[in-house]
């Protein structure tokens, strides 16, 4: 799956869902890197790619949240 069609599914889903997939992707991580260390890991891209989904999806939760006016400063 290429990241255009990634970003494109992380903007579909609610904000909720979004905070799910975060701590899943969170845990899977851990877990890769846990086992990672003994064995040969089958697919080593998997890591960084989870860690770029990761950060997508907290951009994406970010950019949703209201944003701070300027105030008065001139």
């Amino acid at each position: 799956m290429s990241a255009k069609e990634r970003i494109k599914e992380i903007l579909a889903l609610p904000t909720t869902e979004l905070e799910a997939e975060i701590t899943k992707n969170r845990e899977k991580m851990f877990k890769l890197r846990f086992h990672g260390k003994g064995k040969d890991m089958q697919n080593p891209r998997e890591l960084k790619s989870l860690r770029k989904d990761i950060a997508r999806m907290l951009t994406v939760i970010r950019q949703r949240q209201p944003q701070p006016s300027a105030g008065g400063r001139a």
